[in-house]
């Protein structure tokens, strides 16, 4: 292995930072995403291309979250990397594909509201479930053709009498990342995200209008807002969770291409790029709360289901509930 030495850098917030917040990522990530997977699989009897946009950004946040254990250790370890060169491969790898992907169907899930919220009538030729199909085999193989240059830049080396796996690639090899590094930020974030922005602003101004039109049926005005602010906070999560840490990265890569010799800088931009990381990750948990929050059905079924459970325990706890929901007409 060659032996790297570069600026020294503050790594004291890795060994609690990122493994707290990775292990509670992997914690709730596993438990909202596999609860989503088994509602969709299991209650779920017509799938539409709703259901098989957010089956498979669940599957991807569930690989995402599984990536996660190594890093941990190795976080928690203050980065030496006891796994070898193939894992460290595999992590990064499986790590920015989920990751991608994730972006991508979220894409792919707010083209879909904005078709049947902008143009309903164009929506019933666009939104079958054929074309949701090919939508997503598509989002996997574009997102794994965007990744695998990881599999030739990652790999473990030498730091200071310490084996590590480097995140992006090796701080001799950066000026070659560098190109790649900027692709990625353009075509798997930038891209993307003006899609997502596009499509949920136009969803806005196209409820707001609706709402205000009908402010006389009080009934309809008041479900035109709820979905007006359903869209405003989806597309205030996607920004919280993936701006940041994508503008960060890109500083970051800068940064030590074109002034690796500016160590304070360095610590800045890389510690700044640290700290979103365990942001960006924490999407793949809003998701599965954003599916169910959305939808009263989704709510009611859920709700229907917990109430089941209680009741085999503590018999007569959600009586109330049952019958509420019943005099509704769930």
């Amino acid at each position: 292995m060659e032996d790297f030495h570069i600026c020294p850098v503050n790594s004291y917030y890795k060994r609690f930072l990122l493994p707290v917040s990775y292990s509670l990522v992997f914690v709730l990530g596993l438990t909202l995403n596999g609860a989503l997977l088994w509602c969709v699989c299991c209650r779920t009897r017509c799938w539409s291309s709703t259901v098989i946009y957010m089956t498979n950004l669940a599957v991807a946040d569930l690989l995402y979250v599984l990536s996660l254990p190594p890093l941990i250790i190795s976080n928690a370890r203050g980065d030496l990397w006891p796994f070898g060169d193939v894992i460290c491969k595999s992590v990064r790898f499986f790590f920015l594909v989920n990751l991608h992907c994730s972006m991508m169907f979220l894409t792919c899930v707010s083209v879909h509201r904005f078709l049947g919220v902008c143009f309903p009538m164009a929506a019933v030729r666009l939104r079958t479930r054929r074309l949701a199909l090919f939508a997503s085999g598509a989002v996997w193989v574009l997102a794994t053709a965007e990744i695998l240059p990881t599999l030739v830049f990652a790999h473990t080396g030498v730091i200071n009498n310490m084996t590590v796996c480097f995140e992006m690639t090796n701080p001799g090899n950066f000026g070659v990342y560098f190109p790649y590094g900027l692709f990625l930020a353009i075509v798997g974030f930038l891209v993307p995200f003006i899609v997502v922005v596009t499509c949920y602003c136009s969803m806005m101004k196209v409820l707001y209008c609706r709402a205000a039109g009908t402010i006389s049926n009080t009934r309809t005005a008041l479900m035109r807002n709820k979905s007006l602010s359903t869209v405003l906070l989806v597309l205030l999560v996607f920004v919280l969770c993936f701006v940041p840490y994508h503008v960060a990265r890109t500083v970051y890569l800068f940064v030590r291409v074109y002034m690796p010799a500016d160590c304070q800088l360095l610590n800045v931009v890389m510690i700044s790029y640290k700290v979103w990381k365990p942001v960006v990750s924490f999407n793949c948990c809003a998701n599965p709360l954003l599916y169910f929050w959305g939808s009263y059905r989704r709510r009611q079924k859920l709700r229907a289901w917990l109430c089941r459970r209680k009741t085999r325990v503590q018999p007569g706890v959600c009586v109330v509930d049952v019958g509420s929901r019943n005099r509704s007409g769930g």
